[in-house]
């Protein structure tokens, strides 16, 4: 029987809640490679700018979800800009 997930961390995680957060740091991750690739900025002019090493950024861009939290990467949007918001629902 396939289970229907919401998000491939949902079928990597058995924890919800570590799930979610892996989910959350994906989509904070896109916004900013979405980002530095619409500007055609350098790693370098990115880390500039969000207050970063070059390396994170190049960590980022690989997608090395591991290395990063959430708070981290909300702080990198804000410095270029982008506001986050969040929205909450009671789970069903």
């Amino acid at each position: 029987m396939n289970t229907p997930y919401k998000n491939v961390f949902d079928a990597l995680e058995d924890d919800s809640g570590t799930a979610k957060n892996l989910f959350i740091r994906s989509q904070l991750m896109l916004e900013i490679r979405k980002y530095i690739q619409e500007k055609d900025i350098t790693q370098k002019d990115a880390s500039l700018k969000m207050g970063v090493t070059q390396p994170r950024i190049s960590d980022l861009m690989r997608g090395k979800i591991d290395l990063f939290t959430i708070d981290m990467l909300v702080s990198m949007l804000e410095k270029i800009g982008i506001d986050v918001e969040i929205s909450l629902n009671v789970a069903a």
